[in-house]
């Protein structure tokens, strides 16, 4: 693949700063129709996820773990191999109802200016909702984070914006449907700048701001405002504070196994007649497996909660921190489209836990939600190497803020550090290759205009 090279930028190309500025009045008018837009479609991409997700477990829209505890054993199986019929169609389809391949948001913003094939891009922002509804083990936020890129490219377009004016307002939408999806405006807002767009200029930060909380505010006309994940107030102690120096660096060296273990998942994805046969393997052994472990299904967003509120047992937590990541990462391998936010977070959750219950033999005391809740920081930070995104994700996902915010700080800079150094890929580098994340590397560096 040619790397195109980005030319030096006319003063109307850059990104204004002001309303005086040449072309302001089209860059923010574009920016104020993507958050909306955005907030449109996360609200509509997760009122489908919540509908399928009741039809196929019969229970609960917003709770896969409790429908599948109730559910059949039959249907845990039934439903999987649904999911795998409905992955390798949908591929299919959208292979053969759109021109070019499919094109990951990160890749597109650094190397393509943001451009995305628009109805490919959509149709595997629905694929991936209908099949997280129905279990498989991936993340809901990369499907309104492809309509928020979407979106951003549409206005882009009708606004005649620069190259350099397209890239953030992509990056952007993919933050406000972060945003959205789980009502986080702030977070949505760093996200769209230290791991999408790569940079904390200071004149990308409004254009980031507004689309953000213009999506949230209007996903809660349709979605609940209210903390994603309701934790008691945990108490700052020395103990824990010693605790976070110890197990960020272990956070960190397991993050970097678990981006190299979806690197390799999402680089041997199936083709040809595969498509087919791959997802019936790995979602039909997913679905016999939950089973007995039915907290691997979805995107882990129920059981992390019950981690951080210390309703989940020793042994189970550490099975779990096997199972969940080796469930995303065959999904994956098994050719799923789907968001991983969630599944780092959990994966982190699991090992907080673990590393907690074992800090708790020799220190007692501390609630093991707490560890949990700072592990999830910790793997999150690490896996999208976004430590002040991280923080504030976890903050507003929580609506806590000062009653964890110095261990948080302490375990996600360690384990960030600890991941940067071995590892210079992230989560959502996964499909790029070696030369393609030199370049980003060498292209975030440079200075901003």
């Amino acid at each position: 693949m040619t790397i195109p090279q980005t030319p030096p930028a006319a003063e109307k190309d850059l990104i204004p700063t002001t309303l005086r500025r040449p072309g302001a009045a089209h860059f923010w008018l574009a920016v104020l129709l993507t958050g909306i837009a955005t907030g449109i479609g996360a609200a509509v991409l997760t009122g489908i996820l919540e509908f399928v997700q009741q039809l196929s477990w019969s229970g609960s829209p917003t709770n896969i773990l409790d429908a599948a505890l109730r559910a059949a054993p039959w249907r845990h199986v039934v439903v999987l191999l649904g999911a795998a019929l409905v992955t390798g169609a949908g591929q299919k389809l959208l292979t053969q109802l759109t021109s070019g391949n499919g094109i990951d948001t990160t890749e597109a913003i650094w190397f393509q200016a943001g451009r995305m094939p628009a109805l490919r891009t959509l149709g595997s922002a629905v694929l991936s909702v209908i099949i997280v509804g129905m279990g498989v083990s991936l993340g809901r936020e990369g499907a309104p984070k492809q309509a928020g890129a979407i979106f951003a490219n549409f206005f882009s377009d009708k606004e005649q914006l620069s190259d350099e004016q397209r890239r953030l307002l992509v990056a952007c939408g993919a933050g406000a449907g972060m945003g959205a999806a789980y009502g986080v405006p702030l977070g949505g807002a760093l996200f769209s700048l230290e791991v999408m767009r790569g940079k904390l200029a200071l004149r990308y930060v409004l254009p980031a701001l507004l689309a953000s909380l213009v999506a949230t505010g209007i996903s809660w006309l349709a979605l609940p405002n209210e903390p994603t994940y309701p934790i008691p107030r945990y108490a700052i102690t020395a103990p824990i504070i010693l605790w976070t120096l110890v197990a960020g660096p272990l956070a960190g060296i397991a993050s970097v196994g678990y981006v190299r273990m979806i690197t390799w998942a999402d680089r041997h994805k199936p083709t040809g007649w595969q498509r087919f046969a791959a997802p019936l393997l790995v979602m039909g052994s997913l679905g016999v497996v939950s089973i007995w472990f039915p907290q691997i299904l979805g995107n882990g967003k129920d059981v992390s909660e019950l981690a951080f509120t210390s309703h989940v047992a020793p042994a189970l937590l550490l099975a779990l921190l096997f199972l969940k990541p080796a469930a995303t990462a065959m999904c994956v391998r098994g050719g799923a489209p789907g968001g991983m936010f969630t599944p780092s977070l959990t994966a982190g959750a699991m090992l907080g836990g673990v590393l907690g219950y074992a800090w708790s033999f020799f220190w007692p005391g501390i609630p093991a939600g707490f560890f949990a809740l700072l592990g999830a920081g910790a793997v999150l930070g690490a896996t999208t190497q976004g430590p002040i995104s991280a923080v504030v994700l976890m903050m507003e996902l929580t609506g806590r803020s000062r009653s964890f915010i110095l261990p948080l700080l302490l375990i996600v800079s360690t384990a960030t550090l600890v991941a940067r150094t071995i590892e210079p890929r992230s989560i959502y580098d996964a499909r790029l290759n070696d030369q393609e994340l030199a370049e980003r590397q060498r292209l975030r560096d440079i200075p901003s205009r």
